[in-house]
């Protein structure tokens, strides 16, 4: 949190919230009542002050007011980072095995420590790390691909990912550089309801907030 942020909460601690204006897009992008936001300090400033409470809700913090984030899918947007492999490989070594890889977020921090994973029934991927639950950009998902081991611990082929989106159950592995990421597959398009975030933060019934 930006120091001037923490200084305006502090002498100003009862400013009402707001809901409803600010979204966090499938691409990474920040929109005010549906218009991205394109003025690069802006969207460093937002990214700076980007946290979540106690109720798994998310909010940009705006000098003393918060300000939630509806969030059309996850509340991180991860992009994949392909990076030359220089340590020992992820996986016995064999014919085939996926290049290395790295995660980044939409607020430009480096994915360490990835606990597992998801694929939905939609091709979309999802991974939980340190800071919360992420979706994998679009763009990046073909790449990606390339980084899955199937039960075997050899590379993923074609048949092995069908399996997956059709909810079979198959053993799945994502080798990337921050370790080996266990996955499961969820049977319908993922969004808040399996996790502990919510998407759409409302006012309580008796609160003084902005809308």
């Amino acid at each position: 949190m930006d120091d001037i942020v923490a200084q305006a909460m502090a002498r100003w601690p009862d400013v009402p919230a707001v809901y409803g204006w600010l979204r966090l897009d499938k691409r990474g992008r920040w929109l005010v009542k549906g218009e991205p936001i394109g003025h690069r300090p802006t969207i460093a400033f937002i990214n700076r002050n980007y946290h979540r409470d106690a109720r798994g809700r998310y909010y940009f913090q705006n000098g003393p007011q918060r300000v939630f984030v509806d969030l059309e899918h996850c509340p991180f947007v991860l992009s994949l980072t392909p990076t030359r492999l220089t340590s020992a490989p992820l996986a016995p070594a064999r014919p085939g095995l996926p290049a290395s890889a790295s995660l980044v977020t939409h607020l430009g921090e480096p994915v360490t420590a990835a606990r597992r994973g998801w694929v939905d029934a939609q091709a979309g991927v999802l991974i939980e790390f340190e800071h919360g639950v992420g979706s994998m950009l679009d763009r990046d998902l073909p790449a990606l691909v390339e980084c899955f081991l199937d039960g075997c611990g050899g590379r993923l082929n074609e048949q092995g990912w069908a399996d997956a989106l059709a909810g079979s159950g198959a053993d799945l592995t994502l080798a990337l550089d921050c370790g080996l990421i266990p996955m499961a597959t969820l049977p319908h398009a993922a969004g808040a309801a399996p996790f502990d975030f919510i998407d759409r933060p409302r006012p309580d019934a008796d609160e003084d907030a902005c809308t």
